[in-house]
């Protein structure tokens, strides 16, 4: 019986998972015969999950859109994922969907296994929400090391992890834990580095194989108001390559709708223009930012960008006449 509702839990979510499943492929993820899946499919209609099912040689299944949503089949790393994102929704500043969120997030919580909540709510009490203008492509952090440091930082428990610098330079880090924050579309880890006798910022994607170590210890004064500002301070003290601004043949809202997370935008002197300015690490991203827009624009700072569009102009000149 425990085999047949394990199975059971397996069919729904790969249901969940494809909007159609041809019979046999599913029958092979499953590893039984088109009968006994034919059985399995009947307990999940009994259950009330509305499983279509289209007979004949290419016949299939798939899960039909009902009145309600069914029980959603989702693992440990799946509902971490699913409660973190909420929580950013819910910090967020899009109109109408902060209220849902959080109401979404309460359930959530409120269904999942104990060993689930301890880490959802441990990551979620020790992460500073932060507003953010600016965004850009986040680095990617592993959901589970992500927890293991927001446990650590609820415990007050030190920990040990390996860290790479910006220049590659690789080494092993004891901590004492304060808080997570998330900038810039990023996580950065606020610690008391053993080691070296002061307060440091890690990047969260830079960390590797993070353990407790089990020794607790008395949290110490973090010296700035709040980890959000202490972060803040490190990052943007260290000045960023280039600063962007062009003149925009396109008017203030369309460019905001289109860049507006990346950048600041202003309306110009000029009808039906506007001012978009942008710091970044290279000039690639501008390039591609501005050329989406699919206006005329002219760039005011920096020299090196003008070089750059210039080269690549050309290159796309001799792609297109060698295509032709």
């Amino acid at each position: 019986m425990a085999n047949t509702s394990a199975r059971t839990l397996r069919l729904l979510s790969l249901l969940q998972t494809h909007r159609y499943w041809p019979g046999e492929e599913l029958a092979d993820r499953l590893g039984v015969s088109v009968r006994t899946l034919r059985r399995d499919v009947d307990r999940l209609r009994e259950l009330g999950y509305p499983v279509e099912a289209q007979r004949g040689v290419d016949g299939g299944y798939q899960l039909a859109a009902g009145a309600a949503l069914p029980p959603l089949v989702i693992d440990d790393e799946e509902a971490v994922a699913l409660a973190v994102g909420l929580q950013a929704a819910a910090e967020g500043a899009v109109e109408g969907i902060a209220e849902a969120s959080v109401r979404v997030l309460a359930k959530v919580v409120q269904v999942m296994p104990g060993r689930l909540r301890r880490r959802v709510e441990a990551l979620r009490a020790m992460t500073v929400p932060v507003a953010d203008r600016f965004g850009g492509a986040g680095a990617a952090v592993d959901p589970d090391g992500l927890t293991v440091l927001a446990l650590a930082c609820r415990d007050s428990e030190q920990l040990g992890f390996g860290y790479a610098t910006a220049d590659g330079r690789r080494s092993d880090r004891l901590v004492e834990p304060h808080r997570l924050v998330c900038l810039h579309r990023r996580w950065y880890l606020v610690a008391y580095d053993l080691t070296r006798q002061d307060w440091r910022t890690f990047r969260v994607d830079r960390i590797s194989t993070p353990q407790g170590g089990g020794a607790r210890f008395r949290p110490r004064a973090l010296p700035a108001a709040d980890a959000a500002e202490f972060v803040r301070a490190r990052i943007e003290g260290v000045p960023r390559p280039y600063l962007v601004e062009a003149l925009v043949a396109a008017p203030a809202e369309t460019v905001r709708a289109q860049v507006g997370r990346w950048g600041e935008i202003e309306e110009s002197d000029t009808p039906g223009h506007c001012r978009l300015r942008m710091t970044a690490d290279s000039l690639d991203w501008p390039m591609m930012a501005l050329g989406s827009l699919g206006a005329e624009f002219r760039v005011l700072a920096p020299p090196e960008l003008r070089s750059h569009l210039a080269d690549w102009s050309a290159r796309f000149a001799r792609a297109a006449a060698s295509a032709g």
